[in-house]
């Protein structure tokens, strides 16, 4: 039971060996934790999240939550668990320690957030969900806003949203309809309503922030007229106490396929006249202001992903070892042998190895993008800030679409080693690929983060930003053509790689042609392409880092782990890495096929 989250000696991996955390402790920032404290406190999520919130997992999707008489009740089990994560100070552990957080690096937080949010990631949106809509406040809000909101926020004794999905507009957000309109003492009442905000209503805070896109009366319609307003459940006094009900009404809350403990609320703002709220930044900078929102979500969102497919490869693991079932192959005709445990079965072990290198890949990479977070802030050179900020940039999208994705079919493919079990509520599998499907649809869909991809981040500095990235995987090949046993990996990365330059620039051009529609018909395969060319970079860089550990003769039990992570990177770029060069291959084809199907003939 103790590793059915996420593995701590992997963890540690990351975090030491790979991307070298201890470094980054001696900059001033973090002069205050030493690998000591930071280990303590990784281990105390981690104890804390196995005793009280993996528990709540099976629990709150069997009783969900319920919308009774207009409110929103939520798990029994959520109140203890929640209360747990609240006194160990773990709902926003980067922020600064005088608006509630521990100042620790970005890398270490995610690492704690493996267990905190991974065990489950229904009852994080009442104790991380926060820390979004006060990073907001932060960096854009008044004194008096940051002074009534943030600290709260970032500390989860206030749970916090986000307002932007309406009926009508879906993921135009620019098609909006909620109004704004200024009063006297300079806030403004807003009207409108919101649907799919997730923890829009619940019993579990005495306040609930929102932040709420809207269109404050005579502003250009558009994206280009919205602004972003802080619209509390219950007003907030300048004393910080709480006020008056603020005409914020829950009018529902969605029947889900998952993700059953975390409500999913339909809201309406303003709908007796008496909703107020404070603008935030300035007028019609709404999308710029929520999009540093939507960015940090879209990397939860990934890491979501890829913790769910921790989760359940670590269970099918712990199943594979203790189920007997069949013969060895090699025993088949010997009526006198044994069954032996499912791991022993060479598809099986195909399954669990596949499923081991997508979960090492995605952690790896997510870590990657969390440890640009801190690279940005204490690096010495404007150089070394800039590339951090660049691969935040480009690889946001990467890290939102890839492993939500893959997350989901690492669940999937953990049903298929339970085998018909797994397909059963008596296990845990079904249930996280049921919650984790949610992942490549909210926070803008995948197809969403495609088209942001190819159109925005592929052209950023005339592409200059993406050939900074594959001159980065080119290092970790060079480094690993030095090394005899993984010179003929980093050969087949290298042409993955070059493949991947010349498909990145075939559709390109072509986005800014005439074929700019078979381009973005395009753009989803392209991003799941560069995806698992990037997983590839990851391995790579895992079995260099393993092979160099392995030379120094460590103990038995740390080779074995070592020759584990140069497996995996074998696997994965010998068995599915192949298959991407021929995804390539259709991309740069740029297909017209899908757009030049006629309507009646989808049938």
């Amino acid at each position: 039971m103790a590793q059915l989250i996420a593995d701590r000696k992997e963890i540690d991996f990351i975090l030491y060996e790979l991307l070298d955390a201890e470094q980054l402790l001696k900059f001033e920032k973090f002069e205050d934790f030493t690998k000591k404290t930071v280990d303590m406190i990784i281990s105390e999520a981690r104890k804390l999240s196995i005793k009280e919130i993996l528990p709540t997992l099976a629990e709150s999707d069997k009783n969900g939550v319920r919308f009774e008489n207009g409110r929103v009740l939520t798990p029994e089990s959520f109140r203890r668990a929640r209360q747990a994560v609240l006194d160990a100070d773990l709902t926003s552990t980067m922020e600064d320690t005088k608006w509630g957080g521990q100042g620790l690096p970005f890398l270490i937080s995610v690492a704690i957030m493996e267990y905190t949010v991974g065990a489950n990631y229904s009852l994080s949106g009442f104790t991380h969900m926060g820390h979004g809509t006060g990073k907001m406040i932060e960096l854009y809000g008044t004194d008096h806003q940051k002074n009534l909101f943030v600290k709260n926020l970032y500390t989860a004794k206030w749970s916090g949203t986000m307002l932007l999905t309406e009926p009508e507009a879906g993921s135009d957000v620019g098609a909006l309809t909620t109004s704004a309109k200024k009063n006297d003492d300079g806030t403004y009442t807003i009207t409108g309503n919101k649907i799919f905000i997730t923890c829009g209503d619940h019993d579990l805070t005495e306040n609930i922030i929102h932040p709420v896109l809207a269109r404050i009366e005579g502003a250009p319609e558009g994206s280009a007229g919205i602004s972003i307003f802080i619209v509390p459940k219950f007003w907030v006094n300048d004393d910080k106490t709480i006020g008056e009900s603020n005409d914020v009404q829950c009018v529902g809350i969605e029947k889900k396929m998952g993700m059953h403990g975390s409500p999913t609320c339909s809201l309406s703002l303003g709908a007796n006249g008496n909703c107020r709220g404070f603008l935030l930044g300035e007028e019609n900078q709404g999308l710029k202001i929520m999009f540093h929102m939507m960015n940090e979500a879209r990397l939860s969102v990934g890491f979501q992903g890829s913790s769910a497919a921790s989760l359940a490869y670590l269970y099918a693991l712990d199943y594979a070892k203790q189920r007997v079932q069949g013969k060895d192959i090699a025993s088949l005709k010997d009526p006198d042998a044994k069954s032996i445990p499912i791991i022993k079965h060479p598809d099986v072990r195909r399954m669990l190895t596949g499923m081991k290198a997508q979960v090492d890949g995605m952690r790896s990479l997510v870590y990657y993008v969390y440890a640009c977070f801190d690279k940005k802030e204490v690096a010495t050179n404007e150089a070394d800030k800039k590339f951090a900020s660049d691969m935040v940039e480009l690889l946001t999208p990467v890290v939102k679409a890839y492993c939500s994705e893959k997350g989901f079919d690492v669940c999937i493919e953990a049903i298929q080693v339970y085998g018909g079990y797994g397909y059963t509520s008596e296990f845990p599998a079904e249930q996280l690929a049921r919650d984790v499907k949610i992942a490549s649809i909210y926070e803008g869909t995948n197809g969403i983060q495609a088209m942001d991809f190819l159109g925005r981040k592929l052209g950023m500095e005339k592409g200059n930003v993406f050939l900074s990235f594959l001159n980065e995987i080119n290092k970790a090949i060079a480094a690993a053509k030095e090394k005899p046993s993984l010179a003929p990996l980093a050969k087949a990365l290298s042409k993955q790689v070059e493949s991947l330059g010349a498909t990145a620039m075939i559709i390109g051009q072509a986005a800014r042609s005439e074929k700019y529609a078979s381009a973005f018909a395009n753009a989803h395969p392209f991003l799941e392409v560069t995806g698992e060319v990037t997983l590839g970079w990851m391995h790579l860089w895992r079995a260099l880092t393993a092979t160099t550990a392995l030379e120094n003769n460590p103990k038995q039990k740390d080779r074995i782990f070592y020759k584990g992570i140069v497996t995996t990177a074998r696997f994965y770029i010998e068995t599915i890495l192949p298959a991407t060069y021929g995804k390539m291959q259709a991309v740069q084809g740029l297909s017209d096929a899908a757009l030049i199907m006629e309507e009646q003939a989808f049938g």
